[in-house]
């Protein structure tokens, strides 16, 4: 008894000490949590999901879900074969051309009427607190901050390790003029060195005028929030990024719900949606899609093309790397236009004659 004692204090201290380092960022304080206690969407001391989303599907378990993860049947979760991308140079690239370039998972820079934005980067090849554990895909790890040009504007999501890298975002400091996030999410950041004067925090249904005709808006998402063992402190979001031309979605992470109809009645329709496919799991179906989900909330926002991210970087879920990229492929019976390139490659969106490969079929 003395010894799992013994043990057990060890355990816990050293749990104790690994948590006080600064990647696990910070729960919010002071005038912004006075903020987010008059959120209509915190309650009881946590945010909350539009409607009513368990963590676990209701038919599963946690002791399920640790079997099927731990034991389950899995195949391909990783190419068993480097990546052989090619990166566009972000700092040359024409001023005046519109361009996505997608990094892999969901990290991807836009060029757009001559802003520079910069979404969900993580670029320390890995996905976790710790550099061991869900590492990227081999030769999927293009970029480095090294190659990020100066930003007008660096958007965050969510507060996941998969969407806030510290070692990134940390080191993007001097690059980054303005911070888009959700409200809560800007205690991380200012807590790692981020001038809180530059961070542009908003909550579902607010928005921020980014003058000469830009605009953000922050809308819901169906998901979770969270680094460490409090959940739910910051909240996540999707956001609509208006220019004087053109008017993006950028997703996050969200599980199917009424909130894509709601926003494409709000805004009419979209040039691009950017919606994720891929890390799915019936057992955890309400805060990711499942397959063809984000076909039927293109439409519902009514997007004139989509882009798919959260893929063919990280191995998060039990499915096979390339299964999001064919499934969702199969399942555009109506031949929508959804746009596939290879990581690295600079897309012209507004182009609907060209055709992208399946480059995932090139890969084992």
């Amino acid at each position: 008894m003395i010894i799992i004692l013994f043990l057990l204090a060890v355990l816990a201290t050293a749990t104790y000490l690994v948590m006080k380092h600064p990647k696990f960022g910070k729960s919010p304080s002071g005038e912004r949590m006075e903020r987010i206690q008059k959120s209509p969407h915190y309650k009881s001391g946590k945010f909350l999901n539009l409607n009513k989303t368990p963590q676990l599907a209701e038919d599963t378990s946690m002791p399920e879900v640790m079997f099927r993860f731990l034991f389950g049947k899995k195949e391909n979760l990783r190419p068993s074969e480097k990546f052989n991308f090619t990166k566009t140079d972000l700092k040359n690239l024409n001023p005046n051309e519109n361009a996505y370039i997608w990094m892999g998972h969901s990290s991807y820079f836009i060029q757009i009427n001559g802003k520079k934005i910069l979404v969900d980067p993580v670029f320390s090849g890995n996905a976790s607190p710790f550099t061991f554990t869900t590492k990227a895909f081999e030769g999927s790890d293009l970029y480095t901050t090294d190659d990020i040009p100066e930003l007008d504007y660096l958007i965050i999501s969510h507060d996941h390790w998969d969407h806030l890298d510290y070692e990134t975002v940390k080191k993007l400091i001097p690059k980054v003029k303005k911070v888009i996030t959700g409200l809560g999410t800007g205690e991380h950041l200012e807590y790692w060195g981020y001038d809180p004067k530059n961070l542009i925090e908003l909550d579902w249904n607010e928005s921020s005028d980014l003058e000469n005709g830009f605009k953000v808006y922050c809308e819901p998402a169906r998901h979770f929030s969270g680094r460490g063992f409090k959940r739910d402190q910051a909240i996540w979001a999707s956001f609509v990024f208006e220019t004087p031309k053109q008017r993006i979605y950028i997703g996050g992470d969200s599980g199917y719900d009424d909130h894509y109809k709601m926003i494409g009645n709000k805004f009419g329709s979209f040039d691009l949606a950017i919606l994720e496919n891929g890390q799915y799991n019936s057992d955890w179906r309400y805060i990711h899609f499942m397959p063809g989900e984000n076909i039927k909330a293109m439409k519902e926002l009514n997007a004139k093309r989509m882009i798919p991210v959260h893929n063919s970087k990280f191995a998060l879920a039990n499915h096979s790397w390339k299964e999001p990229l064919d499934k969702m492929t199969q399942l555009n019976t109506e031949k929508l236009r959804i746009i596939t390139p290879k990581i690295g490659e600079k897309v012209n969106w507004e182009d609907d004659l060209k055709v992208y490969e399946e480059w995932w079929q090139n890969n084992l």
